[in-house]
Order: structure tokens, then C-alpha cells, then sequence
């Protein structure tokens, strides 16, 4: 099957042929011929798969097919969670829609906001943004979205975890009902359904693989290891096996800046990504990382999703994440369209309660193969995991966190505080959190401190307190 044959037309597929691409994957086959119709859509499928393509390639041609004349409004509006897949999907309209009279946006927190209000009072069809900084603009009234025809949500279920839901229902209260939406997300969990029953109208749904599962086209591996060799061992196998592009992940900002500097003293290069870079810094980055110039990107869950880096061969778990579907998005970075892949997690005796929760959402056990020479001390017994939560749905609590609720161990120790929003949130975004909010209060143990610090690094990771990321 070809994409002409999906009913796009002369202009969109010579956009397609020349980024390279010749067949549509199963996504693709199946979402571009709805959206032409016209018809709602919730889309589920593995990290890789092509569902970027698989709205933008439609929407450009309903938009396309009626012109406006005189100042153009916005027509379409994609949501998604972070900068970078902010950045992504705008250079995929612009890619494939190159050959057609229309106009497009992006907007994001981290940079300065005037020159998107310079483009903005130019007319725009197309409009991507974050939920944070499209809230910036909407108060400053720079931009309107009375006239939105197409609404698409990318990744979804990764909005809600990082706390977009209260902005999402601002914006969706400004938009016209008369509307086509596209729901688009990697997994459904409960809350995805709730916010799709109000949102979608008679959605046609499409799932081309099975939900939480990883791509057949990577090879999954655990090695077992002793925390404090993880480093080490990291070092062993990037060497050993000559890795020239490895993308590893770690749970805190603080461990992928310390993990970053450690490989450059073991003579490798790289470099750190996450939330308290600037946008700048994280783009120069990715972009070197991209190029070869950098072996190593270290990078938080804020890079689990959105990075589209081809043939990315490696992607290491230097720490298992607190939340299995993290898991799935982390890994879903390398064995992309069709290509091969290995994912490796390095496992300490501590996390393997965080294992067992992963292989029960995948449905499958995952190979331990242990290093010779770096076999696991039996001796050495489990430790808490600072950061993971008790009694409660870190999933959800995540969200409260990122709307400025405490980071306390329990939910009846948890207190709402607001924290700023709108205008002064993006402000915030180049400079960070206060390094010392969330920490323990007078008066509370050391320990309730402790875990208070590490939650307060997890929630410093968040959107809505660092309009940067939004």
C-alpha cells in the first residue's frame, strides 16, 4: 500500500516521498483515511510507530483543501506535553506540508515569548503547543482560538501524568463545539478514557498493538548488578562493545548531571538532558547527541517521550523508573519504524520489586543475563527507593505534585499549596525551581525530610511549576 492510495494528495505524498518514506505503517493505514473523513479518533500504538505522520499528513489536507483569505486563523491546535515533541511535530508540519499554502506555529516555554506573539499577529493555521505557554498567551490575549476547527491531543496519557489535566480542561472551555478531535496515545489507562468520553464524539478507535507492550523489534536485557557498579559496569559495556550512540536513562536530574560527569572522567563523551536545562542547552544537546559529536545522553523520564532520533541502537535504564509504563516509553525510543533495537536496564537488588511491576505489565519476563566480573554481592540487602511513593497511585499523585501539592510520604500528610502559574510559571522556567522547596519542615525527622528532598527533585521535573517545559 502506498500513501497515495490513502487518498492524500499529489502534494503531501511528493512531501512524503522526499522526507524518504515510501510505505505507511499500520497506524497510518488506518488513521489518515478516518481523519480525511472527518470523524473523531482515539489511536493507540507502541512509541515508533508513526502516529505523528498519522494526523499531521490528514489534517494538513482538510486544511488545505479550503483557504482563507485575509488574516488567517488558527484552525488546528496540537497539544503535547514537552518542548521537544512540541519541536518535533512543528518540523513534521512544516516537512510535509512544504508544498501547500499554509502557515505554522510553534510554542513553548524556555524561550522568549515575544517572537511567537510576533508570528502569531501574523496568522497561523496550524498552531503546536504546550499547554502551559498556549495558557501564557491565551491571558496576554495574543492568540485565538475561536475558530479552531481540528483539536489534537499527542501523547495524552503522558499529559496527564505530568499534571496537564486542569490546563487542558481551560483550553478545551475556549475552543468552539463544533469540532473534529484526535485523541493520540501510547496507553489507555482510566483517566485516558474519562477524558476521551468527554471529549470525543462516536470516536473510531484505533489500537495496532497491544497496550503496554514493547516493540517486538527490541531485545530487552536486565544485568543484573550491585548499585554502586552500576557506573562501572555502564563504562564495561559501552567500551567493551564499542556503543557509539547510547541514550541512558536516570531518575533524578541531579543523577543524569552526576552520571554525565562521570562518563566524561571515564573517557567518554556526554552529556545531560532535563528539566532544569535551559532550552538552549538541551537543544545543543540532542543535536550533538544526533550528529556523533556526543556517545552518551543522560536524560530524566522528561525525554522518555518526544525524542525521535533515528536508528538509535542503545537505550540503557541506568535506574528502572517508579512507574512500569515509563518503562514502555523509555525503551520505545530505540527499535523505531521497523528498525532493531537493545534495551538494556542495569538492576541493583533494590529495584526489583520495580522489575517484577514492569515484567507484570508487559506480560513477559525479561532475560538477566549477569556480567562475568560483575556478579551481584548476595550479601547486600535491599534499600528504599527515596522517591518511590507508599500507599498511593504515583501516577496520579504525580500530577498533584506537578499542581503544586506537597511531596509528603502519605496522602494524609499531603497539603495543597498553589505555585505560580500562567506568565510567572514560564518566567521561572530559565532560572528553576527554588533548589530548597519541598524540603522537610521544621520540626519533621530527618528521614521525612530526606524523602521530601528527593520528591521535590521529581517535582521540579514537572510542567506546571517550570513553564520551560510546557
Amino acid at each position: 500500500m502506498s500513501f497515495d492510495s490513502l487518498g492524500l494528495s499529489a502534494e503531501l505524498c511528493r512531501a512524503v516521498a522526499e522526507q524518504g518514506y515510501t510505505e505507511p505503517t499500520p497506524v497510518q493505514r488506518q488513521a489518515i483515511p478516518t481523519i480525511l473523513e472527518g470523524k473523531d479518533v482515539m489511536a493507540g500504538a507502541q512509541t515508533g510507530t508513526g502516529k505523528t505522520a498519522g494526523f499531521t499528513l490528514p489534517l494538513l489536507q482538510r486544511l488545505g483543501e479550503r483557504q482563507i483569505n485575509g488574516r488567517r486563523p488558527v484552525r488546528a491546535l496540537v497539544l503535547t506535553p514537552t518542548r521537544e515533541l512540541a519541536a518535533q511535530v512543528g518540523a513534521s508540519v512544516s516537512d510535509y506540508g512544504q508544498h501547500l499554502p499554509l502557515r505554522s506555529a510553534v510554542i513553548f516555554g524556555g524561550v522568549k515569548i515575544n517572537p511567537q506573539i510576533e508570528k502569531l499577529r501574523h496568522g497561523v493555521d496550524i498552531l503546536v503547543a504546550t499547554p502551559g505557554r498556549l495558557l501564557d498567551h491565551l491571558s496576554q490575549k495574543t492568540v485565538d482560538l475561536s475558530k479552531i476547527e481540528i483539536l489534537v491531543l499527542d501523547e495524552a496519557d503522558r499529559m496527564l501524568d505530568m499534571g496537564f489535566i486542569r490546563d487542558i480542561r481551560k483550553i478545551l472551555a475556549l475552543l468552539p463545539k463544533n469540532r473534529q478531535n484526535l485523541l493520540f496515545s501510547a496507553t489507555f489507562s482510566g483517566d485516558i478514557k474519562k477524558l476521551a468520553d468527554s471529549l470525543l464524539n462516536k470516536p473510531v478507535h484505533i489500537e495496532v498493538a497491544r497496550r503496554n507492550m514493547a516493540a517486538d523489534s527490541i531485545d530487552q536485557t536486565v544485568h543484573p548488578v550491585d548499585r554502586k557498579r552500576k557506573r562501572e559496569l555502564l563504562s564495561f559495556l559501552i567500551g567493551s562493545q564499542d556503543w557509539r550512540q547510547v541514550l541512558v536513562f536516570t531518575r533524578t536530574k541531579h543523577g543524569a548531571n552526576k552520571l554525565a560527569q562521570q562518563l566524561e572522567r571515564d573517557g567518554l563523551s556526554a552529556a545531560a538532558i532535563h528539566g532544569n536545562k535551559s532550552q538552549g542547552a538541551r537543544t545543543r544537546a540532542l543535536a550533538n547527541f544526533k550528529q556523533g559529536e556526543v556517545r552518551i545522553l543522560v536524560a530524566t523520564d522528561i525525554a522518555a517521550r518526544g525524542l525521535d532520533i533515528d536508528q538509535l541502537p542503545h537505550v540503557v535504564n541506568f535506574e528502572l523508573p517508579n512507574v512500569p509504563e515509563d518503562y514502555v516509553h523509555r525503551i520505545g525510543r530505540t527499535g523505531r519504524a521497523g528498525n532493531e533495537g537493545e534495551a538494556i536496564s542495569l538492576v541493583c537488588v533494590d529495584e526489583l520489586k520495580l522489575l517484577r511491576d514492569i515484567e507484570r505489565l508487559i506480560k513477559r519476563e525479561i532475560p538477566k543475563v549477569t556480567v562475568p566480573g560483575y556478579e551481584p554481592d548476595p550479601t547486600i540487602q535491599a534499600e528504599p527507593i527515596g522517591s518511590k511513593r507508599q500507599g498511593g497511585n504515583l501516577r496520579h499523585d504525580r500530577g498533584r505534585r506537578a499542581h503544586g501539592n506537597s511531596a509528603n510520604t502519605s496522602h494524609a500528610q499531603r497539603k495543597p499549596s498553589r505555585k505560580p502559574s500562567g506568565a510567572k510559571g514560564a518566567a521561572a522556567s530559565s532560572t528553576g525551581n527554588n533548589p530548597k522547596e519541598g524540603t522537610g519542615r521544621k520540626g519533621k525527622p530527618q528521614a521525612a525530610a530526606h524523602q521530601q528532598r528527593t520528591a521535590s527533585s521529581q517535582r521540579n521535573e514537572r510542567p506546571s511549576l517550570l513553564g520551560g517545559k510546557r
